[in-house]
C-alpha cells in the first residue's frame, strides 16, 4: 500500500524533519481515510517525540491500533455489514480457513443473489449451507442453522446476515432477532463487521451502526489490496476499539487471512 511512502523516503535516516515535511505527511494521513482530527493529533505527537521522525510515526500508527485478541473464537459467528462490502464472500472464505469443520447459514434473506452466492461458494468449497425460501423469515434460517449445528459435530456455525434495512432501526430489530433465536439454544460467540477498505470515512458511520446494533467483537477489512488505502482501519481501531481479525487480498478463496498488526502497519509505511 505505501501509504507514507513519500514523507518516509524524505526522512528515513534523518534526525528531525522539516515542517514542509510534516504538512506533507498530515496530507497522506488525511488520504489514508483517517480524517483531519485524528491525522493532525499524530503529527503532533510526532513531532514532540525524541525518537526519529520515521520511527515516531510508526509508534504513533502502532498505538492507534487495539490491544485485544485478533483470533477467532469457534462456535457461532455472525457476518454483518452493508451490502457491497463483500459479506458473503467473506462468510464462505472464513468457512474455508478457520479450522474444524463449518456450516454456513444463508440469513441474508432479503438478497435471492445473497443466498445463491452463498449456495455456490460453498459447493465450491466443500461446505454444507443452510438456506430458506426466497424472502422467508431471516431468523428463522438463523434458528434452523443453529439447531442443525447444536445437533451435529460441527466446530463452527457461519451465518451471514442482511446488509441493508429501510432504516437503522429495522437493521437492528433484525439482527437482535437473529441473535436471539441462536442464543435460545447457544451463545453467540463472535459478531464480524466486514468493512470495504476503500470505503473512506463511510466505514467509521458503517461501524458505529453496526456497533449500536450488534456487540461486534472484530472486522473483516475487505478490498485490501495494492490500491486500497487501508488507513480506515486505523481510525476504526482507535474509535472503537474493536480488532480488526481478518483481511481480503483478492477474489480467490485463498486470498484471505488473519491480520497480521506489523505486516499491515510495514505495508502502511511502504
Amino acid at each position: 500500500m505505501g501509504i507514507f511512502k513519500r514523507f518516509i523516503d524524505k526522512v528515513t535516516g534523518q534526525k528531525s524533519a522539516h515542517d514542509s515535511d510534516w504538512d506533507e505527511l498530515t496530507e497522506e494521513l488525511l488520504h489514508s481515510d483517517l480524517g483531519r482530527e485524528l491525522s493532525e493529533a499524530i503529527v503532533k505527537s510526532a513531532r514532540n517525540s525524541k525518537l526519529e521522525p520515521v520511527e515516531s510515526v510508526k509508534y504513533e500508527l502502532s498505538n492507534l491500533l487495539s490491544k485485544k485478541d485478533r483470533s477467532t473464537n469457534s462456535g457461532v459467528i455472525l457476518i454483518v455489514g452493508v451490502n457491497g462490502t463483500g459479506k458473503t464472500t467473506s462468510a464462505a472464505k472464513l468457512a474455508n480457513q478457520l479450522p474444524g469443520k463449518s456450516l454456513l447459514a444463508a440469513a441474508d434473506t432479503f438478497r435471492a443473489a445473497a443466498v445463491d452466492q452463498l449456495q455456490t461458494w460453498g459447493k465450491n468449497i466443500g461446505v454444507e449451507v443452510i438456506a430458506g425460501a426466497s424472502k422467508s423469515d431471516a431468523a428463522a434460517v438463523a434458528f434452523d442453522a443453529t439447531t442443525k449445528f447444536v445437533e451435529s459435530s460441527f466446530q463452527n456455525l457461519i451465518i451471514d446476515t442482511a446488509g441493508r434495512l429501510h432504516n437503522k432501526a429495522d437493521l437492528m430489530a433484525e439482527l437482535s432477532k437473529v441473535r436471539r433465536v441462536i442464543e435460545k439454544q447457544v451463545p453467540v460467540s463472535e459478531v464480524l463487521l466486514v468493512i470495504d477498505a476503500t470505503t473512506g470515512q463511510n466505514g467509521l458511520i458503517q461501524a458505529e451502526i453496526f456497533t449500536e446494533a450488534v456487540e461486534v467483537t472484530g472486522i473483516i477489512l475487505t478490498k485490501l489490496d495494492g490500491s486500497a488505502r487501508g488507513g480506515i482501519a486505523l481510525a476504526i481501531e482507535k474509535k472503537f476499539d474493536i480488532p480488526v481479525k481478518w483481511v481480503g487480498i483478492g477474489e480467490n478463496v485463498g486470498d484471505f487471512k488473519a491480520f497480521d498488526q506489523a505486516r499491515y502497519l510495514e505495508g502502511l509505511l511502504g
